[in-house]
């Protein structure tokens, strides 16, 4: 999932269709063919495999969150939050699909500036039935960066876990979803954006996705404080069956999210397929054996947790490299994420509750800066080096400003978004209701 372009005004798309082609990986083999001035006037037809496809792809990123997400996060909580997490989940389904609509969408993908879209297509302007983006119709292109958008900031939530308003969790979503996650994504994937024009690589949202949710989650956890009694009585999840659950659809919906991105049934989305299965398992097993060599037993909890930092690490890299280079990135990033989610956590003392940071933070993180070393000429395709491992030792350079940019955008714009809330309907639930449950305090329903 790249920037797109225009296949001519009908295609009602952003504009630059032949930076589109030189680097969506689909089309990469025929990048001479995209200087050429007839071929980017070439008007573009309906293929209905890439469109079967890109539908399939798109109900699976969807269920990555409802019922992944909420499942996964559902049974790592206490037994008095889980209706609470899960609410989350699902409230914030249908409040960024709503904002997409409105104008997510048009921030995201619109020619704007280098920084965010503009408002041409607010409430979906001018999308025709038969508008096309690429070989796929529109509304099914939107339809699927939409789920992208729904699940990053449910993400956050699972490092402010336990402690925050509902009416603030609705008002941070909205407000962060426009002002923080589109402007990344347009920045990343939109055809004027700072970081594509930048040449920054990232397929399928390691930056876009994991990097910002990860860092929105850190500021959120640092700013709402930690859980009351956190470090001073135990904390178990309630239902690893449960999060097994939600991990294993959230490994099946990421077939969609990373083999979807490739916009196109063809090679490229077989092999972010596959890779994306190699370096998931290789993150479960490195977890698991340091886990193991350190505490003496492999958990449930640590191998899944393992396969999720494999997922994210993975994902901005899942179009460029070749099955060698995702099992080195999964290992690396199953050791890694297993200290950043312990270690780190316990010696900075700050309270993620669910690891957002510790394994979407430092995941994307490890996984963005991979891909520049790991993505080849091979499977991108064009005819220039690509990263470290090609020769093209700079793309990692390149790598780290994206890192550093979206760390800076993400972490400034939820501390002031944060701040904002705060001052409207407060962020905190009172300590009673936090010490007898979100369940019953905030929604008047208990599990059984």
């Amino acid at each position: 999932m790249l920037a797109i372009g225009v296949w001519g005004k009908r295609s009602c798309v952003a504009s630059g269709v032949v930076r589109w082609l030189m680097v969506v990986p689909g089309f990469a083999g025929i990048g001479g063919l995209a200087a050429s001035p007839a071929w980017a006037q070439a008007k573009p037809t309906l293929n209905s495999g890439d469109t079967a496809w890109m539908l399939t792809a798109t109900a699976l990123v969807l269920m990555m969150t409802i019922p992944g997400l909420a499942l996964f996060y559902g049974g790592m909580v206490r037994k008095m939050n889980v209706l609470s997490v899960i609410m989350q989940s699902f409230a914030i389904t249908c409040l960024v699909s709503v904002l997409w609509m409105i104008a997510g969408y048009s921030l995201a993908f619109m020619d704007g500036n280098a920084f965010i879209g503009d408002l041409s297509r607010i409430f979906l302007k001018g999308m025709e039935v038969n508008a096309l983006s690429g070989t796929i119709p529109e509304s099914v292109f939107v339809c699927f960066q939409m789920t992208f958008a729904i699940i990053t900031p449910a993400l956050i939530t699972g490092a402010f876990a336990d402690r925050m308003k509902f009416s603030a969790l609705l008002l941070f979503t909205a407000l962060w979803s426009l002002l923080v996650y589109a402007p990344i994504a347009h920045m990343v994937w939109g055809a004027t954006g700072l970081m594509f024009n930048k040449g920054i690589l990232d397929f399928a949202g390691g930056t876009v996705v994991h990097i910002n949710a990860g860092i929105g989650g850190l500021v959120a956890a640092l700013v709402i404080g930690k859980r009351h009694g956190y470090g001073r009585m135990p904390m178990p999840p309630h239902n690893l069956v449960y999060s097994v659950t939600g991990a294993g659809l959230l490994w099946v919906g990421w077939f969609g999210f990373n083999a979807g991105s490739a916009l196109t049934s063809g090679g490229t989305a077989g092999m972010a397929m596959t890779v994306t299965q190699i370096a998931t398992a290789a993150a479960g097993l490195s977890w698991m054996f340091v886990e193991w060599a350190l505490k003496k037993h492999p958990s449930v909890l640590g191998i899944i947790s393992g396969a999720v930092a494999g997922l994210v690490a993975i994902t901005p890299a899942s179009g460029f490299v070749d099955p060698t280079g995702a099992l080195i990135i999964g290992l690396v990033a199953g050791i890694v994420c297993f200290f950043g989610a312990t270690t780190v956590k316990n010696l900075l003392g700050y309270d993620d509750a669910l690891d957002a940071f510790g394994v979407h933070g430092i995941g994307g993180i490890i996984g963005a800066i991979l891909t520049g070393v790991f993505a080849t000429q091979a499977v991108k395709g064009g005819d220039a080096p690509v990263g470290l491992i090609d020769g093209n030792g700079w793309q990692v350079v390149t790598q780290i400003e994206g890192i550093l940019l979206t760390i800076l955008w993400s972490g400034i714009g939820t501390f002031i978004i944060l701040k904002v809330v705060d001052l409207i309907v407060g962020l905190r639930v009172a300590e009673e209701i936090e010490r007898d449950g979100l369940d019953l305090g905030l929604h008047g329903e208990t599990v059984p």
